[in-house]
């Protein structure tokens, strides 16, 4: 069909073949064009995630090179050019092929990892599960794009004839080259080793909050070859990622985000214990920070001076957890001045008069000069 309608537009074979590959050109771009109008339309209510959004955005682009390059190699047959030039054009033709098929499998991968981060959401309250799988398909993901772009670059060089003779003839060293190679990357296997180990095993995940190097922080990226852990500050902290296989560390939320936490009060030993854990059940009753597991008020120490009153309580996660702690120290120090500010802490002295009284620090001091 298309040989015939060259003899019917009786067109020279330059001017033919400049026609032919335009009209490939642009009816892959057509093509491409049209699908994605038929995708937006079907998509353009939604709000949240969309599938086929995320087709349009992760493999918009690569089809915009795929299509034409796939549609001139099918015409390239039907084209009138000599051996050399012919070889030549197929050739750039092929390699453009490899080239935007790999990019359309990158694609595909990131379309892959969206779909999975819609339906593993961390804004979950209780996202254990959900940080699991993102941990293992953010290291998935890279993985996959690091090989996709490998065997791609080397089907290229494998296209040529003379890089497969040069290929096949360094066959014979490549067991020196690979403990050459060994010794020099050692470290960068170590690091992609323990990236796996992390991914599959994870002793760390996305989110998890931990308390590394003496700072607190949640787990932000995991790559290759280091961790991003973000401070409470906002400030960053960067580890290699053997440090998370060879030292120890605290993770919080290794089997789940509840925790427990703690707030002490000191006080005289006059201090009434039980108003005072009526006082803490009662702020702890309608209080939202607290998930209603734990709450217990003990005497949990007794110095020459003072008394240690421990609050136990629990949360659903260490933020929470925090807030909570400081609610409580908060309300109940209010309370404890309202109503029984004689508890507060002192100081007691022996006069030399055989009396007792109770003195303040400052009057210690001064009965001393």
């Amino acid at each position: 069909m298309i040989e015939n309608l060259q003899r019917d537009l009786h067109l020279p074979p330059f001017l033919w073949n400049i026609l032919l590959g335009c009209a490939a050109l642009i009816s892959g771009l057509i093509i491409k064009y049209l699908v994605s109008i038929f995708l937006k339309y079907t998509s353009r209510k939604v709000t949240d995630y969309s599938f086929v959004r995320s087709v349009l955005n992760r493999l918009g682009m690569p089809l915009s090179y795929f299509l034409p390059m796939l549609i001139l190699d099918i015409v390239l047959p039907f084209m009138e050019l000599h051996r050399k030039p012919m070889a030549l054009l197929s050739k750039i033709v092929e390699i453009g092929l490899m080239v935007s098929f790999g990019f359309m499998l990158i694609g595909l991968v990131k379309f892959f990892e969206d779909y999975i981060s819609h339906t593993y959401d961390l804004k979950k309250e209780d996202n254990l599960r959900e940080r699991k799988m993102r941990t293992q398909l953010q290291f998935v993901r890279k993985l996959a794009i690091s090989m996709i772009m490998i065997l791609t670059f080397c089907a290229v060089l494998l296209s040529f004839d003379n890089l497969r003779k040069i290929g096949a003839g360094l066959l014979t060293g490549v067991g020196v080259g690979g403990i050459i190679v060994g010794f020099a990357a050692q470290r960068s296997l170590s690091n992609f080793l323990a990236g796996m180990q992390i991914a599959f095993t994870q002793p760390i995940r996305i989110d998890d909050v931990l308390v590394v190097e003496g700072e607190w922080g949640r787990v932000e990226e995991i790559t290759l070859t280091y961790v991003v852990v973000g401070i409470w500050d906002q400030r960053k902290l960067i580890l290699p990622i053997n440090y998370f296989i060879e030292k120890p560390f605290q993770n919080w939320t290794r089997t789940g985000s509840a925790i427990l936490g703690t707030a002490f009060l000191y006080l005289d030993y006059t201090a009434p214990i039980d108003a005072l854990r009526s006082e803490f059940e009662r702020l702890l009753k309608d209080q939202p920070l607290w998930d209603k597991r734990v709450q217990v008020m003990q005497v949990t120490n007794i110095t020459e001076q003072t008394i240690e009153v421990r609050m136990l309580v629990s949360a659903n996660s260490s933020g929470k957890a925090f807030d909570l702690r400081c609610y409580l120290r908060e309300k109940m120090l209010a309370f404890i001045q309202e109503h029984h500010a004689y508890c507060l802490p002192k100081k007691r002295a022996i006069l030399e008069d055989g009396g007792e009284r109770l003195l303040t620090n400052d009057q210690i001091r001064y009965d001393h000069r």
